[in-house]
């Protein structure tokens, strides 16, 4: 094997790790615990923006959402405020499976989210369906969220469409 394939090879490798997320495990040992069925249960409000990967503000929103349990298996009721004015709602449906990861639904996702709780994170997976102009894009979200006390709740997304990251989405949640 040549030189510049060795080279080329091993900034590819570096370059892979480098895109790698940290695994949820590694939030095991922080506090405050998550329980998803304590944190999103009742009312709660989010402020977010949603940048594009250069940085830009392109939009912003208000969430007043209500969760609801029954064991492990949860409703959040999500109603957003855009700041052009535009409302949306999303419902989604928690629920815990044997192994403790949590699956959830909602109208505008693709198949099922897929998450894993640990210490005071919570990662998850999905593929939401976003109105485009006249189309429906299918983009992933790659999403976290960080219990930071009783109260507040720290979420970082990044969304992309065929692996490429078309911005970040940050949201501040508070419980009342």
């Amino acid at each position: 094997m040549g030189n510049t394939l060795k080279i080329l090879l091993l900034a590819c490798a570096i370059t892979l790790a480098a895109c790698a997320s940290p695994e949820v495990d590694h939030y095991a040992s922080e506090t405050p615990q998550l329980r998803l069925q304590d944190y999103f249960s009742g009312d709660l409000e989010a402020w977010g923006m949603f940048q594009k990967r250069n940085g830009e503000v392109v939009r912003r929103f208000q969430v007043k959402m209500t969760g609801t349990w029954d064991g492990d298996t949860g409703v959040l009721d999500e109603h957003f405020t855009y700041s052009d004015g535009t409302l949306e709602r999303r419902v989604w449906t928690l629920v815990r499976q044997p192994d403790g990861s949590w699956r959830g639904t909602a109208d505008d996702v693709e198949g099922e989210a897929v998450g894993v709780v640990a210490g005071n994170a919570f990662h998850w997976k999905y593929t939401l369906k976003l109105k485009v102009d006249d189309r429906t894009w299918l983009v992933d979200f790659d999403d976290w969220m960080y219990l930071i006390d009783d109260r507040v709740m720290l979420n970082r997304a990044s969304m992309s469409k065929w692996g490429m990251e078309l911005g970040q989405v940050t949201l501040n949640f508070y419980k009342p």
